[in-house]
């Protein structure tokens, strides 16, 4: 075993280089680029469709409400997109869809003029915010968009649109989330975005979070910067830069207002400020405090049990005399191993095994950290005198309101026709009526957690429409009760994965929304308020991770929550058990990345893999652990984010102990005795990039494929290798794929040559793993695409995003398609049998809709050239004829499996029996065979199908 740790630590003096940032013209290239492969894909008439879910919906960012009419406004999800309603949120329509992202960080409209600025670029600087590409404007509400600049912003603050001129706009920018820019604070046009003017620059590494103005007058403008520093391992949110600065010129002009003299705190330890302006005079802002609580003298231990912290300084004398049931208490409610109780382990301590500190060291880690930070946390400030001098509103400390991640938080809202009413977003929302003073909680038993926008209707007290992770309510009684309005289909999903099942079943695991599983078949309507039973059923809470079932018994399912908290689940019986490898009192502590990777080998389902920064493997259903490597990362970073974990396992379907791991500090390794030993293999890739996928190949043993994203270090380089010698060497296939970070590959059952891969900003598939790629995205808007699944009996691909949902296309005809194919003229794929129905065309009763019939003839052209269909019966009888412009590509002919009007009277002419027509007016074939022909591009192909 040392062998191996020597191996690694030479591995990390190799891996040195730091990844660059990509600059604005590439990713703007790349996006034009993109656009022109879309016209020229020839997957561009193969259909995604969205299967849902949408009642546990996404992440909220924003909110535009008509104050006019409160029952027309717009949803922006931070990567979902724009969502449109006039029906006060029954239902919602998609009007970014045509744009070239789907992240968001801010909205604002000009009602009187329906002018929409939309800031791409989600503002809330978490683990999955995703970067934008500057600002999105339509004059014609959202059927047309156009890019009118800050396009290196990354991320946007804030917009306000001056009421009487939707020209005169001014954004706070937050700039880039990984890495320092100049493209950052604010930034304001009066001619609609043509030109822009900085007018209030700080530093590269402070942007501004929040913008407001009073409702009366524009040019009184309040702005918030914010200073912090954001990477993979560490995030530092709040600093000296950060503060309150005033405009009395319509943000022309702006003057540092948060000083020591103020009232309103300064220094390292100020963090995000969110702002509420009543009038010319009274601004609110709440404030997440990063400075250090004082500590409180004299407390007594014994009155509140032992805490890690007792154990650091204490002495093994000391810790001998503890009683058991005092230490026995503190070892059960942290979660330490059974064999780890009082009397076990002071015999390790008088043994001199382990020392008092190692139990403090037991439970120190990354992830611990983020919930051990004993800050002052949220605050709440006010000032009656436009800002010149400001007092803390709140007399004890706000907690469980922003808990450790206040950076995620700082929304105020007041009531405009009230001043000492406010509401503050955090975990909860809460809501004081003393302006701040006291607060009382406003969260509902069908609100989620974690919000981020509030409207609060100036005409009617009491009315609120509220944004958060969990999608929107709307409440007319401030608060007391809530309505859901999950309509849009915008889940955020890390994973998929799929059943064998008939019909098969989708899981998933989403951003701060559990674990679902669903039929891949459901109907996303809302028939299920009527029978209360909504077809996708929640199986786990917390973030969603990795989803793995048993093949022989769909209902072991293996899943968990962030920082690899996984459980083996029995949907059977509804029990579920905890299963993550724990490590040994003594050792360092394992890390777990927030997306843990856990692989069910496909050569025995008891077998399950894990990985922390080791990877563990167990033989029972995780009942019990084995380590089978050493570390297989760099060995961490100091930072308060879990950093040198595994991200991504696979082990060779060809070959029983053929595994590799990847990791979110670029080292790619392989083991071929199934963990006896390890060996790095990617020393030639590029440095320090989260290994996103590492892929061993279904078809020959040899081979393996890697995705690495360079996105945590502001890099939106595509990087995709394959090697044919067990990563000995490699080659690159990112090729034509314009840059973006890449997430996933997947390799198709049927055919070696047809790859999938999903970036930040859509979908690829090759046909020869590839050396080119297409744009795969029809009926799919530009969206991450985080996870790729293939349920291999019914021939389906399964796209997980994160921000749309789950989408499903068949691609029963790519698979059959080689390189050598791509250039015949003409190929027609197999057909499926219809089972007749007398009900074709005809409604149930007069209010009923009826249900028709529909063949998908698919197939594929050399070139773009006009093709001719021809149906004819069994016994060669033309039933039906029709001509189309066939594209270069795939084409998909819909039949509507009726006679034309010609084909109907040869039919009857021939058999001498009368056809009668449907109610929709289509006479429909009857039972039997029939042949579909195809000419064109100098070829005629056939093929047959049954109506059963």
């Amino acid at each position: 075993m040392k062998s191996f740790y020597l191996f690694v630590l030479f591995g990390i003096s190799v891996l040195s280089a730091q990844v660059q940032p990509s600059n604005a013209k590439e990713v703007i290239k790349a996006l034009a680029s993109k656009n022109q492969l879309e016209e020229q894909s020839i997957v561009k008439n193969i259909t995604l469709k969205n299967i849902g879910p949408s009642i546990m919906s996404g992440r909220v960012v924003d909110l535009a409400v008509n104050d006019e009419n409160p029952t027309e406004f717009y949803v922006a999800y931070a990567t979902g997109g724009l969502w449109y309603t006039n029906n006060n949120g029954t239902t919602f329509e998609p009007v970014m869809d045509n744009s070239q992202t789907q992240n968001i960080g801010d909205i604002a409209v000009h009602w009187k003029s329906g002018t929409i600025y939309v800031g791409t670029g989600e503002n809330n600087a978490s683990r999955s915010t995703y970067a934008g590409i500057g600002i999105l404007k339509s004059t014609d509400n959202g059927k047309s968009w156009k890019n009118v600049g800050l396009t290196d912003s990354h991320h946007i603050g804030r917009i306000v649109i001056n009421p009487n001129n939707p020209n005169e706009v001014v954004v706070g920018v937050t700039g880039h989330l990984y890495s320092t820019n100049k493209e950052r604070g604010i930034y304001k046009t009066t001619d609609g975005g043509k030109t822009w003017k900085n007018t209030l620059f700080i530093g590269e590494d402070t942007g501004i979070i929040d913008v407001a103005h009073a409702p009366e007058n524009y040019n009184i403008m309040y702005a918030a910067a914010w200073q912090k520093d954001r990477k993979a391992w560490d995030f530092k949110g709040n600093g000296n830069l950060s503060g309150i600065y005033k405009s009395t010129d319509g943000g022309d002009t702006w003057v540092r207002i948060s000083t020591p003299e103020s009232g309103f705190p300064t220094g390292s330890g100020v963090g995000r400020i969110g702002l509420a302006v009543f009038d010319e005079n009274i601004v609110y802002a709440v404030h997440d405090n990063q400075f250090r609580r004082p500590r409180t003298r004299g407390a007594n231990r014994k009155s509140k049990g032992l805490t890690k912290e007792d154990f650091k300084t204490m002495s093994s004398k000391d810790f001998l005399k503890l009683s058991d049931q005092e230490l026995n208490t503190f070892l059960k409610t942290n979660n330490f191993q059974e064999k780890y109780r009082a009397k076990n382990v002071k015999h390790m301590v008088s043994n001199g095994a382990i020392k008092p500190m190692d139990l403090a060291a037991y439970l120190e880690n990354a992830n611990s950290q983020l919930f051990d930070s004993p800050v002052i946390g949220a605050e709440v400030y006010r000032s009656d005198n436009g800002g010149k001098t400001w007092s803390k509103q709140n007399e004890d400390y706000i907690d469980g309101l922003f808990y450790s991640y206040g950076y995620y938080f700082a929304q105020i809202n007041v009531d405009p026709s009230n001043k000492n009413k406010i509401y503050l977003g955090g975990v909860p929302i809460i809501k004081s009526d003393d302006g701040g003073k006291t607060y009382t909680s406003i969260h509902g038993e069908n609100v989620h957690d974690d919000h981020h926008a509030l409207w609060v209707n100036p005409k009617k007290p009491g009315h609120l429409i509220n944004g958060n992770d969990g999608g929107l309510n709307i409440s007319y009684d401030d608060g007391q009760s809530w309505t859901k309005n999950n309509y849009p289909t915008v889940g955020q999903f890390y994973a998929i994965n799929v059943d064998n099942e008939e019909p098969y079943n989708v899981y998933g695991g989403l951003q701060d929304n559990g674990v679902w599983k669903g039929p891949h078949n459901a109907e996303e309507n809302s028939k299920w308020h009527q029978t209360g039973d909504y077809p996708w059923k929640s199986i786990l809470g917390g973030d969603g991770m990795q989803v793995q079932i048993d093949s022989r018994n769909s209902n072991i399912v293996y899943t968990g929550f962030q920082f690899g908290n996984y459980f083996r689940i029995d949907l059977a019986n509804k029990t579920r058990k905890y299963i993550q490898p724990k490590h040994e009192l003594g050792e360092t502590p394992y890390r777990f990345n927030w997306q843990t990777p856990i692989l069910l080998s496909p050569h025995n389902q008891d077998i399950l893999y894990l990985g922390g920064n080791k990877l563990h493997r167990s033989l029972n259903q995780g009942d019990t652990w084995e380590t089978i490597s050493p570390d297989l990362t760099q060995g961490g970073k100091k930072g308060n984010v879990a950093f040198g974990t595994l991200t991504t396992i696979s082990e060779s379907p060809l070959k029983f102990g053929l595994l590799y791991t990847g990791s979110d500090d670029g080292l790619v390794q392989i083991s071929k005795n199934g963990g006896d030993s390890w060996r790095i293999i990617s020393n030639t890739f590029p440095k320090d990039l989260w290994v996103t996928r590492v892929a061993a190949s279904k078809h020959k043993k040899e081979r393996v494929y890697v995705t690495l994203n360079g996105y945590r270090w502001d890099d939106f380089s595509s990087y995709i290798y394959v090697s044919e010698d067990y990563g000995e060497s490699w080659k690159s296939i990112a090729n034509n794929i314009p840059a973006s970070p890449v997430n996933v590959l997947l390799e198709a059952p049927e055919n070696e040559n047809l790859l999938f891969v999903g970036t930040d900003n859509g979908l690829y598939v090759s046909f020869d793993r590839g050396a080119s790629w297409e744009v795969f995205q029809n009926g799919m808007p530009n969206v991450a695409v985080h996870d790729l699944v293939i349920q291999p009996k019914a021939k389906h691909l399964l796209v997980g995003t994160h921000g749309r949902s789950i989408y499903k296309a068949d691609i029963s005809a790519l698979q059959k398609m080689t390189p050598e194919n791509l250039n015949d003229k003409l190929r027609v794929f197999d057909l499926e049998n219809i089972k007749h129905s007398k009900r074709w065309g005809n409604a149930r009763s007069s209010w009923s809709k009826p249900r028709t019939p529909g063949l998908d003839i698919v197939f594929y052209s050399s070139k773009s050239t006009p093709f001719t269909a021809t149906i004819k019966s069994e016994d060669g009888i033309e039933v039906s004829k029709t001509t189309l412009d066939g594209d270069k590509g795939f084409n998909i002919l819909s039949f509507d499996v009726a006679f034309s009007k010609t084909g109907k009277n040869n039919y009857q002419t021939k058999h001498k029996t009368p056809l009668v027509a449907s109610k929709d007016g289509k006479t429909y074939l009857p039972k039997g065979t029939y042949t579909v022909e195809i000419s064109g591009n100098g070829k005629t192909e056939t093929k047959t199908f049954k109506i059963e």
